[in-house]
């Protein structure tokens, strides 16, 4: 995939290809699983140029064709597991977070996924032996929660560096849904010159939910929240990363009795995640985290602690 340039797909010039490349398309694999429109505008070039050079990819990085499923079977186990430190909760999704994929955590304020992401982003630091995946990190903080000393204390309790692993977590925080969409083009560009293995965003709705109020911008906020889904998981394929996002709760109007929470972001943020996370709180510094959805495992939940030391059984 490496030997073949940019200028040598079918109408790439040295113009275009500059475009492509400011506009962070620096591989094959990158134009492969772009879409025509958003290729053309890029690149300001005709959307059926832009279908023929994606088309010529996909060819030359060998993407996009038919594939037995044994196949697939054997590549799926070359996936890398992302440890949460609690042996439960990796059992609930069959060995840890798996890369290529969206995780969301979703519940009520002060439930732990921040704290869960906390520990994703110290553990993702960590040799692929020990249950990491020996890269570095990706937060995108959109409520100003990251706070390096709870690294420091989760890094602390795994015999780990503190500055060290400090200094492999890459954090933005983003001031509006724009700037948070944005970010997610600016880690490819850091993806370039060093492994990111883990994207945080910690949390994924709240810019959205505050800017676009009301039924009237429901399909925009719905229409931008696909795009923005739909990038992260583009992210968590070329980069062979982990995606883990954090999602707020909306009371539902009907529900006086049990749980009266649901996730923010409907049908779109369901549909693209991978794997869909409860967490709720229980007795003491217990969490209950709830599998809502996967593709192979079935609904199960599971207890775990937060303490200062991060997640545990």
């Amino acid at each position: 995939m490496a030997e073949v340039k940019l200028e040598e797909l079918p109408g790439v010039g040295p113009a275009t290809a500059e475009k492509l490349r400011d506009a962070g398309y620096n591989d094959l694999m990158s134009i492969a699983v772009e879409n025509p429109k958003t290729l053309a505008d890029v690149a300001d070039i005709g959307e059926s140029t832009a279908v023929k050079i994606i088309a010529a990819a996909k060819q030359a990085a060998d993407v996009g064709g038919f594939e037995s499923g044994d196949s697939i079977l054997e590549r799926r186990k070359k996936l890398n597991r992302l440890t949460s430190c609690s042996k439960a909760f990796d059992e609930l999704l069959g060995g840890g977070l798996e890369t290529q994929s969206i995780c969301e955590f979703f519940g009520e304020f002060g439930s732990g996924k921040t704290q869960m992401c906390f520990q994703l982003a110290v553990n993702a630091t960590m040799p692929v032996s020990k249950g990491g995946l020996d890269g570095d990190v990706i937060v995108i903080d959109t409520e100003n929660t990251f706070r390096p000393e709870r690294i420091v204390q989760i890094a602390e309790a795994l015999d780990l560096d503190p500055i060290e692993t400090l200094q492999k977590i890459h954090v933005a925080r983003a001031f509006n849904s724009s700037h948070q969409m944005l970010l997610v083009e600016k880690a490819q560009e850091i993806a370039l010159k060093t492994p990111i293995k883990l994207m945080v965003v910690d949390s994924l709705t709240a810019h959205f939910r505050a800017e676009y109020v009301g039924r009237g911008t429901l399909a925009e906020r719905q229409g931008l929240l696909n795009k923005h889904m739909h990038d992260l998981l583009r992210f968590a394929d070329v980069n062979n990363a982990v995606i883990a996002v954090t999602n707020q709760v909306a009371a539902k109007p009907d529900a006086f009795f049990g749980d009266p929470t649901r996730p923010v972001g409907g049908h779109i943020v369901g549909h693209a995640s991978t794997y869909r996370l409860y967490l709720r709180k229980s007795k003491g510094g217990k969490r209950i985290a709830r599998l809502i959805d996967s593709p192979n495992l079935p609904e199960a939940e599971v207890v775990i602690t937060v303490s200062e030391e991060g997640i545990r059984d």
